[in-house]
């Protein structure tokens, strides 16, 4: 009854721009710079993440570059000034790296994201080799479907399953993402039923439930 959810490999970037643990400080500005992107994966061997540089560790330099620690504060923020003082992405990086699954579903990433304060997600198979990069932007995607595609799949896998028999009577419309149910169905305790697999499409923004029952229907 219910939709084959996107995954990450739906909505992934699998043109991924990585470093080696060897690249300089300069170079992993310079990638950056060049391609626009907040941080980037570190590979080894035939692909395997090992860790991911940001603009937040490669800032450290900038932010000890004329500061002074006291022996206590060295101590306490003993990794960022290590870090500091480091030239090669292998000392800069972030390890291990925060990875997703291509078969992981969007919500999956989102959390990932947002536990992680991260922009980014390098996806990896089981192996740990990289198979493209996940942002935030990515994640969003699902909300440009057309609202005509919104339309036939919530009238397919909800509103056919669920009233067979009324299905016809129910009239479905979609504007900007958002879904409007009207009409009369036979049983009404699948009204709110409705309702939650449609929300659950992917790329429903909202749903508006007007749904009613016929007389003596249960």
């Amino acid at each position: 009854m219910t939709t084959q959810p996107f995954t990450v490999a739906d909505v992934m970037t699998k043109k991924v721009v990585a470093v080696l643990p060897g690249a300089e400080f300069k170079e992993i500005v310079t990638t950056m710079e060049r391609w626009k992107v907040t941080a980037v994966p570190v590979v080894e061997g035939e692909g395997r993440v090992v860790g991911v540089v940001s603009e937040a560790d490669l800032l450290l330099k900038e932010e000890f570059h004329d500061h002074r620690l006291g022996l206590v504060e060295q101590l306490r923020r003993l990794d960022a000034t290590t870090k500091a003082g480091s030239r090669r992405a292998g000392d800069l990086m972030t390890s291990p790296a925060v990875t997703v699954a291509p078969d992981a579903s969007l919500p999956q990433a989102a959390r990932l994201m947002a536990a992680h304060r991260i922009k980014r997600l390098p996806v990896v198979d089981a192996s740990g080799t990289i198979q493209g990069i996940v942002s935030r932007a990515d994640l969003l995607k699902v909300f440009l479907r057309p609202d005509d595609d919104l339309a036939a799949e919530v009238r397919h896998h909800v509103i056919e399953h669920l009233f067979p028999l009324s299905r016809h009577q129910v009239d479905i419309r979609v504007d900007g993402g958002v879904v409007t149910l009207s009409g009369e169905v036979r049983d009404s305790a699948l009204i709110p039923l409705a309702e939650r697999l449609a929300r659950a499409v992917e790329g429903v923004v909202d749903v508006r439930c007007e749904l009613t029952a016929q007389d003596g229907g249960r």
